[in-house]
C-alpha cells in the first residue's frame, strides 16, 4: 500500500510541475529553471506527510482517492517550501546529496558570467521565491477542494497553524545558537515540536482525519500523538546528522557541529563535565573532519548519544500511550504504533 500511495503523490507532483513549467515558459528561461529547481527539491523524500494524511483518512473510512491525494499534495508542497527556506536560513547549498535551489542558481549565475556576489544574490532570491511559490500552492490546493465549507475551513486552519507554529520554531532554532548561551533540554524539545513535529506529523494526521469526518476527540488524540512521535523522529534525525553515515543519509555528519546546532545531544552534553571542551569547538565554521570526529567521541563518552536515543524512545512510548488511550479504529492504531516505533530504528 505505501508504494501505491507514493506513486499517486509522485504522479500528482509530476502533473503539477509540468503545468507550472509550461506556464513559466512565457516568463523566460530563468523562471522555467526556477520551477525545475523546485521540482528537483521535492523529489527523493520519504513522503512521510502524504502517508500520514492517507493513513488517517483511510483509517476513518475515507475512500475518495483523488480527494485525499490533493490534501496529501498540499502537505508535501508545504514540506518542500520549508526545506527550501530552511536551507536558505542555514546557508546550505546541498540537499539529499545534490545542489538545492540555492545551489543550482548560484551555479546558474556563474554560468552566465556572474561573480561570487552575484551568485549569492541569485541563490537567495531563487530560494525565497521558490519557497513562497510552493507554500502558496499548498494553500491553494486546500482552498479549492470540492468539500463543504466547514471542512475546507478546518483544513485551512490546520495548515495555518502549521505555518504559524513552524515559523516560531525556525526563529527559536536560529536564536538558540547565540554565542555564550547554554542549551536547555526543555527549550530544545519545544523547538523540535514547533519547527518540525506540528507541520510534519500533527497537521497531516489532523487533515486526513478531518477530511474523513472523524470525531473531534479522535482528531485531538492524533494531534497529541503526532507531536510526540514527531519529536522522537526529529531527535533521531539530529542524531543521524552527527553520527549517521553520510552515504546513507545524504548529508554531512559534520555540518550540524560546524553550525553549532542545539539538539538533544548538545543539551545533554551541556549538563556534563565535558561541556567546556565541547562548547569551545561547537559552532566553529572551520571545523575539519578530524576535529568533528573528536567531538563525536566526546558526545559518546559523556553519554549524550545514549541519552538522546533514550529520550526518543520515551517519546515513542508516550505517543503509543496516546493511541491506546484514544477511541481510534484498531487498524489505524496499529499502523501508527508501528510508524512511531520505526522512528527510532531508522538509519536515514
Amino acid at each position: 500500500m505505501p508504494e501505491l500511495l507514493d506513486s499517486a503523490i509522485d504522479e500528482e507532483l509530476r502533473r503539477f510541475f509540468a503545468d507550472a513549467r509550461d506556464r513559466a515558459g512565457a516568463y523566460g528561461s530563468h523562471y522555467t529553471a526556477l520551477w525545475e529547481s523546485i521540482e528537483q527539491q521535492s523529489s527523493g523524500g520519504k513522503r512521510v506527510r502524504p502517508r500520514l494524511v492517507w493513513a488517517a483518512y483511510r483509517g476513518f473510512g475515507g475512500s475518495e482517492r483523488a480527494l485525499v491525494t490533493r490534501v496529501a499534495l498540499a502537505f508535501e508542497l508545504l514540506h518542500t517550501a520549508f526545506l527550501i527556506h530552511d536551507d536558505l536560513i542555514d546557508r546550505d547549498t546541498v540537499r539529499r546529496g545534490a545542489p538545492n535551489v540555492a545551489g543550482r542558481f548560484a551555479a546558474r549565475a556563474a554560468a552566465h558570467g556572474g561573480d561570487a556576489r552575484t551568485g549569492e544574490v541569485w541563490a537567495a532570491t531563487a530560494a525565497v521565491l521558490a519557497g513562497d511559490l510552493a507554500l502558496s500552492r499548498a494553500h491553494r490546493e486546500l482552498a479549492m477542494l470540492p468539500v463543504d465549507r466547514a471542512c475546507r475551513e478546518s483544513l485551512l486552519d490546520i495548515l495555518d497553524r502549521a505555518v504559524f507554529v513552524s515559523a516560531a520554531g525556525e526563529l527559536a532554532d536560529v536564536v538558540s545558537t547565540l554565542d555564550g548561551t547554554t542549551p536547555a533540554l526543555e527549550g530544545v524539545l519545544a523547538t523540535l515540536e514547533q519547527k518540525t513535529a506540528v507541520y510534519s506529523f500533527e497537521a497531516p494526521l489532523a487533515a486526513g482525519a478531518v477530511l474523513a469526518g472523524a470525531p473531534e476527540a479522535a482528531v485531538a488524540a492524533l494531534c497529541r500523538f503526532g507531536r510526540l512521535a514527531g519529536v522522537a523522529f526529529q531527535i533521531v534525525d539530529d542524531v543521524l546528522g552527527v553520527f549517521g553515515d553520510p552515504v546513507v543519509t545524504g548529508k554531512s555528519a559534520s555540518a550540524d557541529l560546524r553550525e553549532g546546532k542545539r539538539t538533544a545531544l548538545i543539551a545533554h552534553a551541556a549538563t556534563t563535565s565535558s561541556w567546556p571542551a565541547i562548547r569551545d569547538r561547537l559552532g566553529d565554521p572551520t571545523l575539519d573532519d578530524a576535529s568533528a570526529e573528536g567531538l563525536r567521541e566526546e558526545l559518546r563518552a559523556c553519554g549524550a548519544l545514549d541519552a538522546a536515543l533514550a529520550l526518543a524512545h520515551e517519546h515513542v512510548t508516550l505517543a503509543r500511550y496516546e493511541l491506546d488511550a484514544a477511541e481510534l479504529p484498531p487498524a489505524l492504531r496499529a499502523e501508527l504504533g508501528e510508524f512511531a516505533q520505526r522512528a527510532t530504528e531508522r538509519v536515514r
